[in-house]
């Protein structure tokens, strides 16, 4: 039984009703400042993350090629199309505007958070490892997170957010019905350069979640496809 992915998918959901019911009721100074909570939040997680890389050369590769085929196949460029597709259907279903904010803050935020929920290192290890042990609590975890990440972002946002709930959902069931295919074929040496990965990318996430940076978080997501065979052939070659 899928536990972990399915809770961590109904906490963005519910959090991303609860947020985009309650709107301006919200106080301004909490839909200003909750976010750089959840950005440095991001970033801390993204900072223990890193700290278990085996090897930097191959996670370093991995960022720069996955950056390159992101950057070339304009991914981030598809989320955003995407995400301003589905802007009008959930506008009709509601029967409200999904978000008031300007168009380029919209698609920064919602690209940082689409990664955040979907693709963070966290969650992909933690399907990962529910799929193998059983064990939910990486996704438990992720999930207190994530909840008070699309309550808050709703809130301005609009009922954009909850949609996210449904591709997490699709990744994350993979990820847990994958692992047995998956796992078996890594070592722990890939699995933390995987997480170091995955770490670099949460971490640029939460910069852009506050503001700092607009980093292409998206066009970075290649990258986790390729860790682990890069970790794996840059050992067996240098060692």
């Amino acid at each position: 039984m899928p536990v972990g992915p399915l809770i961590n998918a109904l906490a963005v959901l519910l959090g991303g009703l609860l947020g985009a019911m309650l709107g301006s009721k919200v106080p301004e100074r909490l839909r200003l400042n909750l976010p750089l909570t959840l950005g440095a939040a991001s970033m801390g997680m993204g900072v223990v993350m890193i700290a278990k890389v085996h090897t930097l050369p191959a996670v370093v590769l991995a960022l720069l090629l996955g950056s390159v085929i992101g950057e070339s196949v304009r991914l981030e460029k598809g989320i955003e199309w995407l995400a301003g597709k589905a802007r009008g259907p959930v506008d009709r279903f509601f029967s409200v505007q999904t978000s008031s904010a300007d168009p380029e803050v919209f698609m920064q935020q919602f690209v940082g958070i689409v990664v955040l929920f979907c693709a963070s290192g966290t969650g992909i290890f933690g399907a990962l490892n529910e799929g193998m042990t059983g064990d939910y609590t990486v996704l438990l975890s992720k999930s207190f997170l994530d909840f008070c990440t699309a309550l808050i972002f709703a809130t301005s946002l609009g009922y954009i957010v909850p949609t996210v709930a449904l591709p997490q959902a699709v990744i994350l069931l993979a990820l847990f019905f994958g692992a047995g295919l998956i796992l078996p074929l890594t070592t722990p040496e890939m699995i933390a350069d995987f997480s170091a990965a995955g770490g670099i990318i949460m971490l640029v996430t939460g910069l852009r979640i506050c503001g700092i940076k607009a980093f292409p978080v998206a066009n970075m997501l290649p990258a986790l496809l390729l860790v682990m065979p890069l970790s794996h052939y840059w050992t067996i070659l240098f060692g």
